[in-house]
């Protein structure tokens, strides 16, 4: 008796059920993504609505000039160097980092100046910083 030998059939990687599954994640990850577009924004600084600022008793200020000096408290720093701007800084506020610490800065002062003043407080320990702003011309608080 003679016995057929086996044929054996090639093996083959069907990838089609692959690539609708991975098209269809791509497919979902275009739709769920959101794109920023930075570019198109049109912001105006440092304008903007808000509630009005509640009085506490301690504060500090710190008010960022358009040549990107600073006073702090109204007193005017010998230069404007962060070491400077950290040693004024411990000396109005001693030990406490509670207070309201409030950044003033001229709508023409550089973001430079004004986020090297937020490090400074950051690196300080101060909790409650807040960025004074101006309300636009006809347009009040709301209570």
């Amino acid at each position: 008796m003679r016995f057929r030998k086996p044929t054996v059939e090639p093996l083959e990687i069907n990838l089609t059920p692959m690539i609708d599954c991975l098209l269809f994640l791509i497919v979902f990850l275009l739709l769920a993504t959101s794109f920023n577009h930075f570019s198109r924004l049109n912001i105006v600084l440092p304008e903007a609505e808000g509630v009005a600022h509640s009085e506490q008793l301690e504060s500090i200020e710190v008010a960022v000039q358009e040549d990107g000096s600073y006073l702090v408290n109204g007193i005017s720093l010998a230069d404007s160097s962060e070491a400077e701007l950290t040693n004024m800084l411990r000396q109005e506020a001693g030990n406490e980092r509670n207070m309201l610490f409030v950044i003033a800065a001229d709508a023409n002062a550089t973001h430079q100046s004004v986020v090297r003043v937020m490090d400074i407080a950051g690196k300080l320990g101060f909790l409650n910083l807040n960025i004074s702003t101006v309300v636009p011309m006809g347009q009040t608080l709301a209570p």
